[in-house]
């Protein structure tokens, strides 16, 4: 077993380093390019404006800029100035000239990303914590922006289902959508799906998903917050550990694997889960869980468990086990051996690789200019819908239908937001305590 040494570990580097209705819609005239939605070929110049500065964000900025040959990054917004600033200074040292933000085109504040939107950029890019994507994403959508958003695309039901209500008028619109699940994106990993949905392990019967590393953003002491401080604006510093800014652990960063265990399972939703979790580590000002194992039953008879934890000295993997009838799927539990396949049809990826990140948006950028846009949207949707209800288990210690998930009233993202104003913090559920909404 492998034992992680006790310090933090970034989403990207242990990604890295680890190896119910489907919404459709009619294509409409589209607006801002139409050269490019009838795939005619363009030189248009793509403007793109970055909405959440920080690493992710830059990140993503970064490869929206190498994707396209006549792109620019012309608007960014964020909450904290020096977090804008430091990133605008990150991408002009890698970027340089594409990169032409104005200092009117930065702008700081909860309502800056309705700023980038209407600035004239063409593509957004929304990487704020993932309690404010619904409403980012409603208001690109609404705006006939292209789109990258990162996952989770929300952090309760009532967003979910907002989502949802965009996706369907963004296919209208011919607006493309790419989803931050990056694995989606990754060579091996498409291969292996490829194989395993073709019947190479025969008829699944089980999968088992493991996120086990260390704290991703650990919660400061209370002491650490300045005189004066807001609420609003302490939460938002400190956004992972607080359930309508994050989701959770589950939520925010397991997602990776329940987002692997719905493309097995043919992106079709469960019946029904439940869950056993809790905090483990005590003295905490946030309140979300630091372990969870999710047991989902699909059709069938078909489970999948998901084992988390984010706890500093313990075991550490980041793997995914498919059992079917005629053999067994693996990813990520191998040294150097990124997916892997043994049964009957025993296989192992030798292909070509690329960094999945940059795939991405690759393949965003082209297909805006091909006018074949990419909408992951559904999928976007009800992969956050997956985990956030292994999160309604384990919170309530019930059983949860996927018709419960989806039309749960528990909002947990305020209707109103003022920086200024007080939020009290919800206590940490408590199983056969905290009832489901």
């Amino acid at each position: 077993m492998n034992q992680t040494p006790d310090k933090q570990t970034s989403r990207r580097d242990f990604l890295k380093t680890s190896s119910a209705a489907v919404i459709g819609g009619a294509l409409v005239s589209p607006l801002g390019f139409p050269s490019i939605a009838s795939a005619a070929p363009n030189n248009e110049k793509l403007k793109v404006g970055l909405i959440g500065c920080g690493g992710r964000g830059t990140g993503a900025a970064n490869q929206a800029l190498h994707a396209d040959k006549n792109v620019v990054l012309i608007a960014m917004a964020d909450v904290f100035e020096n977090q804008l600033n430091n990133s605008l200074d990150t991408l002009k040292k890698e970027i340089g000239d594409k990169v032409q933000v104005a200092p009117d085109h930065r702008f700081v504040g909860l309502d800056g990303y309705q700023q980038v939107i209407n600035s004239g950029v063409d593509v957004v890019i929304l990487a704020t914590p993932p309690g404010f994507r619904p409403q980012h994403l409603k208001a690109a959508v609404n705006a006939g922006k292209h789109i990258f958003c990162e996952k989770p695309v929300a952090t309760d039901a009532p967003g979910v289902r907002s989502v949802l209500a965009s996706v369907e008028e963004a296919k209208k619109k011919n607006l493309a959508l790419v989803a931050g699940f990056c694995w989606r994106y990754d060579y091996a990993r498409r291969e292996f799906y490829k194989r395993v949905l073709g019947g190479a392990i025969g008829d699944l019967k089980a999968i088992y998903a493991t996120y086990y590393t260390g704290p991703v953003k650990p919660m400061p002491p209370a002491d650490a917050r300045k005189p004066g401080m807001s609420d609003v604006e302490w939460q938002v510093r400190n956004w992972y550990n607080f359930g309508w800014l994050g989701g959770d652990g589950l939520v925010e960063q397991a997602v990776h694997s329940v987002d692997k265990v719905a493309w097995a399972m043919h992106d079709m939703p469960p019946l029904r889960a439940v869950a056993v979790g809790g905090r483990q580590m005590p003295n905490y000002e946030g309140n979300i869980y630091d372990h969870m194992e999710v047991n989902y039953e699909y059709a069938g008879g078909v489970r999948a468990f998901v084992g988390q934890r984010q706890i500093s000295g313990c075991y550490s993997q980041n793997a995914d086990y498919l059992m079917g009838t005629k053999g067994n799927g693996v990813i990520g539990a191998r040294p150097k051996v990124p997916v892997e396949i043994t049964g009957e049809k025993s296989w192992i990826y030798e292909g070509p690789n690329k960094d999945m990140y940059q795939v991405e948006h690759d393949e965003l950028f082209a297909s805006i200019r091909s006018g074949n846009v990419i909408n992951d949207g559904v999928r976007l949707a009800h992969s956050t819908l997956l985990a956030i209800m292994g999160r309604m288990a384990a919170y309530t210690g019930q059983e949860i239908t996927w018709e419960m998930a989806l039309n749960s009233q528990e909002r947990l993202v305020p209707e109103k937001l003022d920086w200024n104003s007080s939020l009290a913090v919800a206590p940490i559920a408590m199983p056969g305590q905290t009832k489901f909404v």
